[in-house]
């Protein structure tokens, strides 16, 4: 029970540094690519997580040994969590705004349940299909009441993306926590990232040293790295490890509040009716997600044997 508390704490905390991220992005968004962003957020990460693992490696007196299989893992999660995921949140950010892009992010655990059916092979409940659909609806609300067929609808749209792909990562992070400690996998997988958004950042020739000049978009670039990267990526993958992913997931939610908030204080967004009403819909639906289903409709096959 102790374990679990802290777990909480954990993915607490996380949430909570992710809203605050999406008004620090959608300020330095404006000074800097997408892409650039990303690969300025991951050079910090990982050298401070490098570092980290270093230290508690020679606190330990050895070194994590890696087999083939995990490395391949590790570098999946790289790809579609570190990479993929975050460079559409990055993306849909700078074409919408903080409050709505934490909002549909938010309806992350949903897909969580979703991809543990066909992945982990959890059963599938009459709970779990109606919050997919309720979910599903507070997306749509969202994206049609607030913006459709306008300016922010694209943007929308790639948010949803994220999501999915982020959910994609948590669902593999707790396979690779059955085989390797947390900080082991979010070191070497944002190593990983780093290395497929190099490429990119190379291609838009941008020049980040007229970061150097501006004050705000150094602590801007800071938070976002050693905070809401290397410090959350940590947080969220150690809370993962410690309690159920499902329930787990559920803190996400806490990200629209806060990032709804500041973007209100100091981004002066409006908090319009459809983001209450889709908010609404998503809250409902991951709640319900999470709640434990005594009447499963898909049951596994030696389950069936035994009934």
């Amino acid at each position: 029970m102790k374990n679990k508390l802290i777990g909480y704490i954990y993915l607490l905390l996380a949430a909570l540094i992710w809203g605050g991220m999406y008004v620090v992005s959608k300020y330095t968004l404006s000074f800097v690519s997408p892409i650039t962003l990303l690969w300025m957020r991951y050079i910090i990460a990982f050298i401070v997580l490098f570092i980290t693992l270093t230290i508690s490696n020679s606190k330990k007196g050895y070194k994590t040994a890696i087999k083939k299989k995990e490395w391949l893992l590790i570098v999946w999660i790289g790809f579609i969590g570190y990479f993929v995921s975050i460079c559409l949140q990055f993306i849909g950010i700078k074409l919408s705004d903080a409050h709505t892009g934490s909002l549909i992010t938010a309806s992350t655990p949903v897909f969580v349940i979703l991809f543990a059916k066909f992945i982990l092979g959890e059963v599938f409940t009459k709970k779990k299909i109606i919050a997919l659909l309720l979910a599903t609806s507070g997306v749509i609300v969202v994206i049609g009441l607030d913006s459709m067929m306008v300016k922010h609808f694209f943007g929308n749209i790639v948010l949803v993306g994220a999501a999915i792909t982020w959910a994609l990562l948590s669902i593999y992070v707790k396979v690779a926590t059955k085989h390797l400690d947390s900080l082991t996998i979010t070191t070497y997988s944002i190593f990983f990232a780093l290395i497929f958004t190099t490429p990119f950042m190379l291609y838009g020739h941008e020049n980040i040293t007229s970061i150097i000049g501006n004050r705000q978009l150094i602590l801007g670039v800071l938070y976002i790295g050693v905070l809401s990267t290397a410090g959350a990526f940590f947080l969220w993958n150690k809370g993962i490890e410690m309690v159920d992913t499902g329930i787990g997931s559920l803190f996400l939610f806490f990200q629209p509040v806060t990032g709804a908030i500041l973007g209100w204080i100091f981004l002066g967004e409006r908090l319009n009716f459809g983001f209450f009403i889709g908010g609404f819909l998503i809250v409902i639906a991951v709640i319900m997600a999470s709640k434990s289903e005594h009447s499963p409709i898909f049951i596994d096959a030696d389950l069936k044997e035994i009934q």
